[in-house]
């Protein structure tokens, strides 16, 4: 199956701040693709090399399998895109935006614009000069996905948006997948995105720490919660591969991955080790994991 999209070996610097670092990634028909990072981890640099907005220092991208830098204006007619901050003509009401952007597309657009506008409660006569940036972002993700697009690039798509109609919105992406669509969301309301991801991509400081299928990420990881015995400073070797630790008193919570049962049993059997409570990890807890991983590994 050919990707929808595609960063091969993308490296973009901007002066001496790389933001992006020979990334590779690439999206399916049918799923939902999320993004997370923290600001400036190279995000948004990545959805617009994809977007033909920036050219890459090196690398390509590709998108439809049209090579984004050289085809961008024929691909962003095909796609959805919401960035954090939509530009919109402020001094038209949201129905005169709607009608505007309808001569672009097909007949459909229009009424199922006025559609999701009548579900997000906005009124159609109101001015976007006068609206909240809540009220904004609604106008411009109905005007991204009124089109029903191939592909929806959504960078932090919910901002501003109360938590029913975030909520509401961010499972509307399993709906769309469902169709045989694609969707490549940027966001930081990780519990929300857990609920709709396929596969998810954490990014930091340039690089790709992760790019996996959310089910398979999550069944490999698994928190341990230590307890030392009392006066015990040191625990034993963690089973599996350790990405992440923290200490409290005399608890150590572990986070670490590939570790069969055995392991962990015998890890529980362990010198100085007094009780270990073993969770599968959210993707929140995951996240934070593969963050400060490596500060932690190096301190310690």
């Amino acid at each position: 199956m050919s990707a929808v999209f595609e960063l091969k070996n993308v490296t973009k610097q901007f002066g001496q701040q790389v933001a992006l670092n020979s990334v590779s990634l690439a999206g399916e028909r049918g799923t939902v693709v999320a993004l997370l990072g923290e600001n400036g981890a190279g995000k948004t640099t990545a959805l617009r090399i994809l977007l033909g907005l920036l050219e890459p220092d090196g690398g390509s991208a590709r998108v439809f399998g049209l090579d984004s830098w050289a085809h961008g204006q024929e691909i962003r007619r095909r796609i959805g895109y919401v960035p954090d901050r939509p530009s919109l003509y402020e001094w038209m009401t949201a129905d005169e935006i709607g009608w505007y952007c309808g001569g672009f597309y097909d007949k459909s657009f229009v009424d199922n614009y006025r559609r999701m506008i009548s579900e997000f409660g906005l009124p159609l006569k109101k001015r976007i000069s006068t609206m909240s940036r809540g009220m904004k972002a609604k106008v411009g993700l109905a005007l991204s996905i009124s089109h029903d697009p191939e592909l929806l690039i959504l960078d932090e798509p919910t901002s501003g948006l109360d938590p029913i109609v975030r909520r509401e919105f961010l499972e509307s992406m399993v709906d769309v997948a469902a169709t045989d669509r694609t969707v490549l969301l940027s966001s930081h309301q990780i519990p929300e995105v857990e609920r709709v991801a396929d596969v998810v991509c954490i990014v930091k400081n340039g690089h790709l720490e992760i790019v996996e299928l959310l089910d398979e990420l999550k069944s490999s990881l698994r928190e341990l919660t230590v307890t030392l015995q009392n006066g015990a400073t040191d625990i034993p070797t963690p089973p599996g591969t350790l990405i992440h630790r923290v200490q409290k008193d005399r608890q150590w919570r572990l986070l670490v991955r590939h570790a069969r049962d055995s392991e962990i049993a015998e890890f529980q059997r362990g010198a100085n080790v007094a009780a270990v409570d073993v969770k599968q990890p959210t993707l929140e807890d995951i996240y934070v994991g593969y963050m400060q991983g490596d500060v932690d590994r190096d301190a310690n």
